[in-house]
């Protein structure tokens, strides 16, 4: 990467992380060269890249200074209710004539991240050797666990290798955790909103469910441990860092609390963290499972939202249930390729995987920041829009306006969004939708865009 870049990357990190302020004024173009030992030239490249992204801007005569960011709207409004057991109830809308950009929660490799993955398959192929003749460990294969393990302690959350079982991706590793700790006719606590994707297993796993309601601190923990006391649940399985969909990110009280929670009632939580590196700074925030001393939180990750979900590899730690969690994959499976845990190996034990992840870190920043101009630039003045410290979702409401009433004329128009109905079956988020802002802002996205401003402004003349 140009040295330039690097510098602007530099910039954005430490403007993101709040290190560099709105209105900051910046060193002179000659103050930078000679702090950074780097030509004029350079320097003068890394601001104008910086302008042109619109992290800075110049003024005549006194310098470069911090942008203002972006005005945010009001966020979304959290419903309250009190919580109940109840069956999952799946809305499912007609065919879209076309998947689009605003959809699936989705992020791309860059060009240099799938030119390093080509390496370290070529490498893992020259690794394999007997290994052909032989099923996949039914745990993972050491190196991965290897690296996964030295991975994370890097980002202060240590584990051994031998406390972590590979998956064929996050939702699989949900799905052993729930038939580890629970069966059929079991209720298990969620958020709501909750990710439809759960709310689809557990209806086919023949699990009833307790929607906890989210709050802006994460999720109302009061009412979770009120079902604990009552013997209600036999689980919670909860999305804990960058909430799909709410985009919300559990304080870290709420995370010592939820844990503090499991062990006190002896009620196993499940922690969907399949978003937790996508931080839109240099940090990424600790799990629940950090602060759990007694191994009740069964942790669930992946590389399908960092990397690619057609990789189909994650793990779980599933602390004290680890032995009851190895059988199940054990008996029910022969273990994820080989082939493709020692390329994604190599590419973490490489250090690419850590380079990617803070150019990732970057680019979703600036893709939060255009995605919230354009949307305040086409949609209502009332629309109040959530302002997610990482992840790949933003979720909207649009008070007074029936949603998904519109699901007709949505899919009409060709538009790809998750409805707010699709999150829950309490019917309470008619008035929201969810998007994805995991790649970048260009003429496709802002045609999306405004499909969805069309539609909904011709409903409110009406």
């Amino acid at each position: 990467m140009a040295r330039y870049k690097q510098l602007a990357e530099k910039f954005i990190r430490d403007i993101g992380e709040g290190k560099l302020p709105e209105g900051h004024k910046l060193p002179s173009l000659r103050s930078m060269a000679k702090q950074h030992v780097v030509s004029m030239s350079t320097a003068v490249n890394c601001y104008q890249e910086l302008e042109a992204a619109g992290w800075i801007i110049s003024r005549p005569k006194a310098g470069f200074f911090v942008a203002d960011t972006p005005a945010t709207t009001e966020l979304p409004e959290w419903r309250q209710f009190e919580s109940s057991v109840t069956e999952p109830i799946l809305n499912v809308y007609g065919p879209l004539t076309h998947a689009g950009p605003l959809g699936v929660s989705s992020t791309t490799m860059d060009k240099k991240a799938k030119m390093a993955m080509e390496q370290c398959f070529k490498r893992a192929t020259k690794r394999l050797n007997d290994c052909l003749a032989q099923y996949p460990d039914p745990q993972g294969e050491l190196q991965l666990r290897n690296a996964l393990s030295q991975h994370f302690h890097l980002q202060g959350f240590p584990f051994s290798s031998s406390q972590v079982v590979v998956t064929g991706g996050c939702m699989p590793a949900v799905k052993a955790a729930i038939e580890t700790c629970t069966k059929t006719g079991d209720a298990v606590a969620i958020s709501s909103p909750c990710f439809n994707g759960l709310l689809a297993l557990l209806k086919h796993m023949g699990r009833k469910i307790v929607e906890i309601p989210s709050t802006e601190q994460g999720i109302d923990l009061d009412q979770f441990e009120h079902h604990l006391k009552q013997g209600n649940v036999k689980a919670g399985l909860f999305c804990t860092t960058h909430m799909n969909p709410q985009g919300i990110t559990m304080s870290v009280e709420q995370k010592k609390r939820l844990a503090g929670l499991a062990a006190t009632y002896k009620t196993p939580v499940i922690e969907d963290d399949v978003y937790i590196e996508l931080s839109h700074s240099n940090a990424s925030p600790l799990p629940a499972k950090f602060y759990d001393e007694e191994g009740y939180i069964l942790w669930c990750g992946s590389v399908s939202k960092t990397l690619s979900p057609s990789y189909r590899l994650g793990w779980c730690l599933p602390g004290r249930y680890l032995t009851a969690y190895t059988a199940l994959f054990a008996s029910g499976s022969f273990g994820v390729s080989t082939h493709m845990q020692l390329a994604i190996a190599d590419f973490i034990q490489s250090g690419v995987y850590q380079s990617y992840l803070k150019r990732k870190r970057i680019e979703l920043l600036k893709n939060k920041r255009d995605y919230m101009s354009l949307l305040r630039a086409h949609l209502p003045e009332v629309t109040r829009i959530s302002n997610p410290k990482g992840g790949l979702v933003m979720w909207i409401q649009i008070p007074g306006v029936d949603i998904d009433a519109l699901s007709k004329e949505v899919i009409t128009a060709g538009i790809d969004i998750r409805l707010g109905t699709l999150f829950s079956g309490l019917g309470l988020y008619s008035d929201c939708f969810r998007i994805n802002i995991g790649h970048a802002v260009d003429s496709e996205v802002e045609s999306e865009i405004e499909k969805i401003k069309r539609v909904l402004l011709a409903d409110i003349k009406r």
